[in-house]
């Protein structure tokens, strides 16, 4: 036991004079623990997209209104912006490993409180739940492979089911957790950490942060008042409104989804981030435009998948400084989530008021961001 404690507090990859990186193929161990880790991308995007293929169910089973249905979707990002206060520093204190298994302490909870789920307080509740223990997640993982296996499942099963569905990754990860090692590259800056240790808030207000803050704020505020988190947790509701198929619409969003996040990685190194932003940011302001007209839904979740929805959280990890790299990434973590909630809450009542003057005002945000 005792060589096997000591073997999970080592990297699989060395860093001494790349005399550790070899072409072989990868390890078991390194692999597991890969599994155990997209669990939790599962989770996060189990989350996201949960509330798109249960919206009929819930609303017709407990008879919510669309303001208190909203609240129901919502309430996630509530949760969020108080787990991303903590994520920042408490995935640089312990670590990724330990900061997912009590991310999904939280999702396993909230999870089962959905599943059995006798009113809206109790929806309320356990959404609430999951959102703290994403909000953990945000500064850790993210994925589209969870949100496009919702959006396919959803059209065939009920949404209690739904909700257990969403459990089983949160358990696997939970379980698998006590089974693989540290992050390699936490467990190289902890004598860093402890000696910046004394990195506050105000810090990150210095002049020289000025301009990895503007981006990093910038960035997070146009991804989410560009509509994305309305979109993914509302998407049955307005394929509905445009009088097209709502089964179909979502399935041919759980196919357009993993292959557009595919295209954006490797499309990264090979163009840079900053171009295939701006052609993720065009392309959605281009197709938020046309929605306006024809609702054309699908071209958007793509447009948003290839750039915008996972480039900004890669330059937060970029553009910061280590001295200062928790502290950023709970304060942008923060604004992402406030200003998700502020899009999830209205998306609803935008809709009913004038689904074209929603995508206008989307499309007026992702021409401030092209810019």
């Amino acid at each position: 036991m005792e060589g096997g404690g000591a073997l999970l507090k080592k990297p699989f990859l060395e860093n001494g004079n790349g005399a550790g990186v070899s072409s072989s193929p990868p390890p078991p161990a390194l692999i597991f623990s890969t599994f155990v880790a997209v669990c939790g991308s599962f989770t996060y995007g189990c989350a996201i997209s949960f509330s798109s293929p249960a919206q009929d169910g819930i609303t017709q089973d407990l008879g919510l209104s669309v303001a208190a249905f909203s609240m129901f979707g919502s309430v996630l990002t509530v949760g969020g912006m108080i787990g991303a206060l903590f994520c920042g520093r408490m995935t640089a204190i312990l670590g990724c490993k330990y900061t997912m298994w009590l991310s999904q302490v939280f999702c396993s909870i909230g999870w089962v409180a959905i599943a059995l789920a006798p009113s809206s307080w109790w929806l309320d509740m356990g959404r609430l739940s999951i959102g703290f223990g994403v909000g953990f997640l945000t500064y850790v993982l993210l994925t589209n492979c969870g949100c496009s296996i919702v959006f396919l499942v959803g059209n065939f099963i009920s949404w209690r089911t739904l909700a257990l569905m969403g459990l089983v990754p949160a358990i696997l990860q939970l379980v698998g957790l006590f089974f693989i090692p540290e992050s390699p590259r936490w467990l190289n800056t902890m004598n860093f950490l402890k000696e910046d240790s004394d990195a506050k808030v105000m810090d990150l207000f210095q002049k020289k942060y000025a301009y990895s803050l503007t981006v990093g704020l910038g960035l997070m505020l146009l991804q989410q008042l560009g509509g994305s988190s309305g979109v993914s947790f509302y998407a049955s509701g307005v394929i509905e409104k445009a009088g097209f198929p709502t089964s179909t619409g979502t399935i041919i969003i759980s196919f357009i989804q993993v292959p557009s996040a595919a295209a954006g990685l490797f499309l990264m190194d090979f163009a840079g981030r900053r171009p295939l932003l701006m052609v993720s940011a065009g392309g959605m302001c281009f197709c938020s435009f046309l929605m306006g007209l024809s609702f054309i839904l699908q071209a958007y979740i793509a447009a948003f998948s290839i750039g915008v929805a996972g480039i900004p959280w890669i330059m937060m990890s970029e553009i910061f400084p280590m001295s200062v790299k928790a502290l950023a990434g709970t304060l942008v973590a923060l604004v992402n989530w406030s200003s998700s909630w502020l899009v999830t809450y209205t998306f609803n009542f935008m809709l009913q008021w004038s689904p074209a003057g929603k995508y206008n005002v989307i499309n007026f945000s992702y021409e401030v961001s092209i810019h």
